[in-house]
């Protein structure tokens, strides 16, 4: 009986297919078919998968993850452009991106406002009064209309119609006349004129221009707290700055009137 079950071991490995000690090792014997080693990757998830018919090295993959979220990152970037950059300054940088803006709009206004009054006269180009603009809006107009709309949001939160309303009245009884009367003085004094001056000045243009921003900012004001977030409405508000400017501007450039 031992006997036999010693026999029948040697038989079964004399037929299976490790190769005897001693003989040369045949590379066919474990050589894998294309066809088996897509069927092996196959059962893999796709990813995996595709890794394995070509390279699984941890180099590899890790090189393949870094360029495909790089070039993801710059799709990204390309996508956002300008647009993104700003609205990413006005998030971060409020103060200082809105003051920007407002003085480049006083800029084009009062270039607007004079290639329009030089088309017709004989004056020249008053370099002086554009610098007087920008600066009138990087410094005081810019960091103003930041805080009187961040001020409005936190007494008026809502922005439904009701509201919409009294942030309308209260920027065209208190905000409209208090920084339109500052603008006509400052620009006065900037350009050498007296206190009588200055306020014959107030006398003769503050009551006619706030009569024509009663006509014209109610509909842009409405827009703009009705639709507008808080943190652009600063940017919108001076959008339909421009034409305005290009209106107060003049005014502003009128002769000054003789003291009674």
């Amino acid at each position: 009986m031992a006997l036999r079950n010693r026999f029948s071991v040697f038989c079964i490995l004399r037929t299976s297919s490790v190769p005897q000690v001693g003989r040369r090792i045949d590379s066919s014997m474990y050589s894998v078919h294309p066809y088996q080693q897509h069927a092996n990757c196959s059962r893999f998830p796709y990813s995996f998968r595709r890794s394995g018919e070509f390279d699984l090295s941890s180099s590899y993959l890790f090189s393949s993850r870094f360029s495909s979220s790089s070039s993801a990152e710059a799709t990204t970037l390309s996508r956002i452009g300008f647009i993104g950059w700003y609205l990413g300054m006005v998030k971060s940088r409020p103060v200082l991106t809105k003051s920007v803006t407002c003085s480049l709009i006083y800029i084009a206004a009062d270039l607007s406002s004079q290639f329009i009054s030089l088309s017709s006269s004989s004056q020249p180009y008053d370099l002086m009064r554009t610098l007087r603009m920008g600066g009138y809006g990087m410094l005081i107009l810019g960091p103003a209309l930041h805080h009187w709309f961040n001020f409005m949001s936190k007494i008026f939160p809502r922005q439904d119609l009701f509201s919409t309303v009294k942030k309308m009245v209260l920027g065209q009884t208190v905000y409209g006349p208090l920084m339109t009367a500052f603008f006509f003085s400052m620009n006065a004094a900037l350009q050498g004129e007296d206190s009588g001056e200055i306020i014959a000045r107030l006398k003769r243009d503050l009551l006619p221009t706030l009569i024509n921003g009663v006509m014209y900012w109610p509909i842009c004001d409405f827009i703009t707290y009705k639709f507008i977030p808080v943190h652009l409405q600063p940017l919108v508000s001076n959008a339909f700055s421009y034409l305005w400017t290009v209106y107060i501007t003049y005014m502003a450039s009128l002769e000054k009137p003789s003291p009674e």
